[in-house]
């Protein structure tokens, strides 16, 4: 499957703290950038960090149920293969990160299973990571 590169530009209203924590944090790759904005290589899709006023929803997020979690809303993330989910969330455990949802396997043996864990930026930013053993259960029904 060949995909073309999406750019999402996301609200940080401390730029410093949110360029450490993708740069460290995540070790992405930094781009152009001002004195109000940061771009990253985010898994080899543009991510942009745009100073502005904290937002509704990254001062409270909203949650809905999915599989007996709280799941913030809004998000974003990317979809890993699972051995680098695996590397990733051990990587976050060992720096102590706070997880709004700890690293599981969501569905576990129904269609669409697969691993997932939520996390906050500094900004309140809520990002998912997920990874699936079949690909194929991407958008199975």
């Amino acid at each position: 499957m060949s995909l073309s590169p999406f750019h999402l530009a996301i609200p940080v209203y401390d730029l410093a703290a949110a360029r450490a924590f993708y740069g460290e944090v995540f070790g992405l790759a930094e781009g152009r950038s001002s004195s109000h904005w940061v771009d990253f290589d985010f898994y080899g899709h543009q991510l942009v960090i745009h100073e502005h006023p904290k937002t509704a929803s990254q001062d409270a997020a909203h949650t809905n149920a999915v599989d007996g979690h709280d799941v913030p809303v809004p998000h974003f993330g990317i979809i890993l293969g699972w051995e680098e989910w695996e590397a990733l969330a051990d990587r976050l455990k060992a720096r102590q990160t706070r997880f709004v949802i700890e690293p599981y396997v969501r569905f576990k043996g129904q269609v669409g299973e697969q691993a997932t864990m939520f996390l906050f930026d500094p900004c309140g930013n809520a990002l998912e990571f997920k990874a699936f053993k079949d690909m194929s259960q991407l958008f199975a029904k």
